[in-house]
């Protein structure tokens, strides 16, 4: 068994060279004379409890010796590598809607990289280390190393920088130009052959667990997130652990009882001993338990806990799938719930309906005893159902939502697991996975996002641990997971590849420095063709709760399938602009009937009021709050409607009416002044929104 990460390895290299010098030089290199006369076991080869001359092998002290030597520790280890791979799907479980152009994820390569890449990696993770406390972001440096090799003929020279020397220095536009060019210069070195630009989307630190879990639980844990994985797992974790020994919900948070009992769990899934990490699991245990322990985790992380085995579902409030057969005319249906909300407790009603516990073995045992102040037996679950440690409490539970899941658990769910009411229970179980498959194949297996991803994949395994959807979430999980020098870890989504490139092609065009940035803008240009959704999500939308998608742009890649309001507005603003480009420098002009269907699906978006919310019309009343089971997250139940979706679509409507007058202008300038009057009726009295 390979040894673990340690967090202090790469600032220790040096001392873990000497010491593992010594082990050898301790190495006894002679059995004893006459063995068995003597009634002496064999230590040649093994090690001894202090030095040669004591000639004593011991039995623990060879093992420990031998994980020792074989630590990797210099600037040459086997655990360095990784290739960015860029728009490829060689997978024979993965479909796309554009050939994979957008895609982004890491391969490790054992054999890549001279002594001298090696050297400017380990150097990177080392300064990470060292200053992880006060920048917790990483920069995308084995990203920027990979592209400074691959694209060293294409880089021109660049402008001397400009120094002000103080605040009262004039700058003249001959300064200004100078940046500009240097700054589009680098740039450009950053974008990826097919227009976009790859990059980190990372930051929270409830995701990672929830995918090591899961895997757990399934059982290709160790298949999917092999050695040289894990020890970037490892290195993301102890990277982003606080001073007090805890892990914040995001990496610039203060400590949570939600991402600390997580982060802990993963590591010890990880392999990681209860003990291990210097100190650092001893310290993230010390944080749970004087806080009361794991049942003061939040609802997300008691499901978690439970679907794992370390936490009953009676401890649970009751998450009833039941609610999917509900009428849609009453406004607390799933389907009018926004779209992240209602995916995330789409599948996490499915497991609470079956109260799916993956297998019990020794560490989950371990883990029940590690977690509790109070016996794992004599935990009173049902008091534990409405515990959460205050440094979570983000929305406290009203009076009523406790009184409403207390009703549900003591009288409805004994009810819904007894005959005939548990055949509603199947019934809706059916339902729910219908919806489940339903959202799968309409984003490639990608999901809205990487928590219903991951739940989406464990409930597939439940229905069929054998089946073909199970094995496509396998090759899709990938698409979440980035590599930078703070280590691997899990995105907020499948990358914001169209977000940034519809938000640089402005920037770039508004430099007037298009002549020297023709070949970057028509990257970006054929990306933005290249990912604009094509076709509406299959079947009865209303039945699936779908809004129309055909002619959309996604945050990310069209097989993520979702189209976002301003990010569709920002693609009309891009695509336009280039169109009033030389086609020989920007590329051919976008089609005007993709145009048109891209404002067709702004103008569906827009509420009675006059806003426009995220992805979809706002279907329900804000009052819903009142059940939002989530401790640690606020306003999430409805989409709501906000200033900056309202105003790119003003903009990118404006824009279009510019350009072409004629189409639906009476429904574009109608439009366009109820979203203004729902600006100004948001605005606060001090002119702020």
């Amino acid at each position: 068994m390979s040894t673990p990460y340690s967090p202090y390895e790469d600032e220790y290299g040096s001392m873990l060279k000497k010491a593992q010098e010594f082990i050898k030089n301790t190495q006894i290199r002679e059995d004893c004379p006459e063995n068995e006369k003597w009634y002496r076991q064999i230590s040649r080869g093994g090690w001894l409890f202090s030095t040669q001359d004591q000639a004593w092998l011991v039995s623990d002290c060879s093992a420990e010796a031998l994980k020792v030597i074989n630590a990797p520790c210099s600037k040459e280890g086997k655990r360095i590598m990784w290739r960015l791979k860029l728009s490829e799907g060689k997978d024979p479980w993965l479909t796309s809607v554009n050939n994979h152009i957008g895609r982004q994820y890491w391969e490790f390569d054992p054999n890549l990289g001279t002594p001298e890449e090696r050297a400017q990696v380990e150097k990177a993770r080392h300064e990470f280390r060292k200053n992880r406390f006060q920048s917790k972001h990483s920069s995308d440096l084995l990203m920027r190393l990979q592209f400074a090799k691959e694209k060293a003929c294409e880089m021109k020279p660049v402008p001397a920088q400009v120094k002000v020397r103080s605040d009262e220095e004039e700058i003249s536009e001959e300064a200004v130009g100078i940046t500009l060019r240097r700054a589009l210069s680098f740039y450009s070195t950053l974008q990826a052959e097919d227009g976009f630009w790859p990059g980190d989307y990372g930051g929270p630190l409830f995701l990672l667990p929830g995918l090591v879990i899961g895997l757990s639980v399934t059982g290709p844990l160790h298949a999917i997130l092999p050695h040289e994985h894990q020890q970037e797992i490892w290195r993301y974790l102890y990277n982003h652990q606080n001073i007090d020994g805890g892990w914040g919900l995001h990496i610039e948070g203060p400590s949570t009882m939600f991402c600390t009992a997580l982060s802990y769990v993963t590591l010890r899934l990880l392999g990681e001993e209860m003990d291990g990490g210097d100190g650092a699991m001893d310290r993230a245990r010390k944080w749970i338990l004087d806080r009361g322990g794991v049942t003061f985790i939040p609802s997300w992380g008691k499901m978690w806990l439970s679907v794992l085995g370390v936490y009953e579902w009676s401890g649970n409030n009751p998450l009833p799938p039941e609610l999917w057969l509900l009428p849609y005319s009453l406004p607390i249906h799933p389907g009018r719930m926004w779209c992240h909300c209602r995916m995330v407790y789409l599948p996490m009603s499915y497991l609470y309906g079956k109260r799916f516990v993956g297998p019990i073995n020794g560490l989950v045992l371990s883990l029940r005893r590690e977690l509790y102040i109070f016996p794992y037996q004599l935990i009173d679950w049902d008091q534990a159902r409405n515990l959460c440690a205050k440094e979570d409490l983000y929305y406290p539970h009203p009076i009523l939502q406790d009184i409403l899941w207390g009703s549900l658990q003591k009288v409805g769910e004994p009810l819904l697991m007894k005959w005939p009411f548990s055949r509603l229970r199947q019934k809706a179980l059916r339902t729910v996975m219908q919806h489940i498959h339903y959202e799968d194949e309409n984003t490639q297996y990608i999901c809205i996002g990487p928590v219903n991803k991951v739940l989406n994949m464990i409930c597939c395994w439940v229905e069929d641990s054998n089946s073909k959807t199970y094995k496509n979430h396998l090759s899709r999980i990938k698409d979440y997971l980035w590599v930078a020098e703070d280590g691997m870890k899990m995105q907020g989504y499948n990358g914001s590849q169209f977000w940034d490139v519809a938000l640089a092609v402005q920037a770039i065009l508004a430099t007037n420095l298009v002549n020297e940035s023709g070949f970057v803008l028509q990257k970006a240009h054929n990306f933005i063709k290249n990912t604009q959704v094509k076709t509406n999500s299959s079947g009865n939308l209303s039945y699936w709760y779908r809004h129309i998608s055909k002619g959309g742009w996604p945050f990310s890649t069209p097989d993520n399938g979702w189209p976002v309001s301003d990010s569709t507005a920002e693609g009309l603003k891009a695509a336009l602009l280039l169109s009033l480009m030389p086609s020989e420098i920007v590329g051919e002009a976008i089609q005007a009937d993709q145009l048109y269907d891209a404002v067709n699906v702004i103008l569906s978006l827009q509420n009675s009021t006059g806003g426009f919310a995220s992805y979809e019309l706002t279907r329900s009343y804000a009052w819903l709050e009142m059940i939002n089971p989530a401790e640690t997250f606020g306003d999430i139940i409805i989409d709501y409607q906000y200033v900056e979706c309202t105003s790119a679509a003003i903009e990118g409507l404006k824009s279009f009416m510019k350009l072409y007058p004629g189409h639906r202008r009476k429904e574009i300038e109608a439009c366009i002044a109820k979203a203004v009057k729902f600006i100004e009726g948001i605005q606060l009295p001090d002119g702020s929104w």
